[in-house]
């Protein structure tokens, strides 16, 4: 029980430490725009990986100084993501802990094509296509984890816990859905199947270290 408890330990540090630093890296992309600003509601997340200053997509001019510090951002979120999610599924058996690992490595995948092939309409077709495809697979596959782990009681967290993760997961690729509703709003859509599962790591890490750090204060007590 103590190495399983380990291992649910590293994998919440993994995963907060994930969604910080997709957070932080961001922000500071984002606000490296100059002319035109940056909107979160307006601008697509891709469009901050974009290398080409001045381009323009679907009506949007592009120009993103620091799109380096998020293309890093989008691999380094598809890997440790992935890192974290395996380390939780440690606690699972047999077929779940199969498909768990198998939908947590397609989203590294997709999410370091993403990194790779960036979102803009000035190179190769299908260099573009290839960031989609990573993106479709990345976002589908952390928010179908998102709402499997709120089916498991293998994590031993409380009910509330796994009502939120499905309903964030599920709001998560409904928000997607929404993506080509305005072009004033795409922005707003994408972040929602985004971080859905962001939310869903912090949210799960801090519950999972919370949890283990009391419990051997509880072992400690009963005792004495």
């Amino acid at each position: 029980m103590t190495q399983k408890r380990t291992w649910l330990s590293l994998g919440a540090v993994v995963l907060v430490v994930n969604a910080l630093q997709w957070v932080i890296s961001e922000a500071v992309t984002a606000g490296a725009w100059k002319s035109p600003s940056y909107r979160y509601a307006y601008n697509y997340i891709s469009d901050l990986g974009v290398p080409d200053c001045g381009v323009e997509f679907q009506g949007r001019t592009i120009c993103s100084p620091s799109h380096d510090v998020m293309n890093t951002s989008f691999m380094a979120q598809g890997v440790l993501f992935a890192i974290g999610v395996l380390l939780l599924a440690r606690a699972l058996e047999g077929r779940t802990r199969r498909i768990v690992s198998v939908l947590a490595v397609a989203h590294g995948v997709g999410f370091v094509m993403v990194g790779i092939f960036h979102g803009s309409p000035d190179g190769a077709s299908y260099v573009l296509a290839l960031h989609l495809v990573g993106a479709l697979i990345g976002i589908v596959c952390a928010n179908t984890l998102v709402i499997m782990a709120g089916r498991l009681k293998s994590l031993d967290l409380p009910k509330p816990y796994r009502v939120f993760s499905v309903t964030v997961g599920v709001l998560g690729l409904v928000s997607e859905l929404g993506v080509g509703i305005s072009t004033s709003t795409a922005g707003a859509f994408e972040r929602g199947g985004v971080y859905s599962w962001l939310l869903w790591s912090v949210v799960t890490g801090v519950l999972l270290l919370a949890r283990n750090l009391r419990r051997p204060a509880v072992v400690e007590n009963a005792l004495v």
